[in-house]
């Protein structure tokens, strides 16, 4: 496996795996309008100082995972999708893919996590638990966090500042 920033040169493939885990595997009401920011991001994310990371075997995309800074110790996850024959611990995509962005935030400067999800993903939810993400009230987020509207639980993670 092997992960690595990807931007709109994998569009194609990052939709197509996005869109078949929500629609077709979750059936989650979400369509590619729906979420802007996989069309744009390089602007989306890696402008405002976030990124996208993808992993790959044998050069497929299995799994992508970003990050939105929206303020200067801040950062959202977003779009932590793993294809289904390739999630589980024999693999550890999600968790290569979560200690890669925790480094990245680290790296710069990020001192809290957030992120938002919704509570028919039960093995995501497990998945941030086990990662030592609590689960806080929507009305505790700051009130730059960017929220996606079928979102119904938030999770926090104060980094370890360096």
């Amino acid at each position: 496996m092997h992960i690595q920033p990807i931007q709109n040169e994998y569009e194609k493939e990052i939709v197509d795996l996005i869109l078949n885990i929500q629609q077709k595997e979750f059936n989650v009401p979400i369509t590619i309008e729906d979420q802007p920011d996989l069309l744009e991001i390089e602007n989306f994310y890696f402008k405002p100082g976030g990124t996208f990371l993808g992993a790959f075997i044998d050069g497929k995309l299995v799994g992508t995972i970003a990050l939105v800074k929206f303020n200067s110790e801040a950062g959202a996850i977003r779009k932590m999708f793993v294809k289904k024959e390739f999630r589980g611990k024999e693999f550890a995509i999600a968790q290569h893919l979560l200690e890669q962005l925790i480094a990245y935030s680290e790296e710069n400067g990020i001192k809290n996590l957030y992120l938002g999800t919704v509570s028919i993903l039960q093995a995501a939810l497990r998945f941030y638990e086990k990662n030592n993400f609590v689960t806080i009230a929507k009305e505790a987020l700051p009130v730059d966090f960017p929220l996606m509207k079928p979102d119904n639980v938030f999770r926090h993670l104060q980094l370890n500042s360096k």
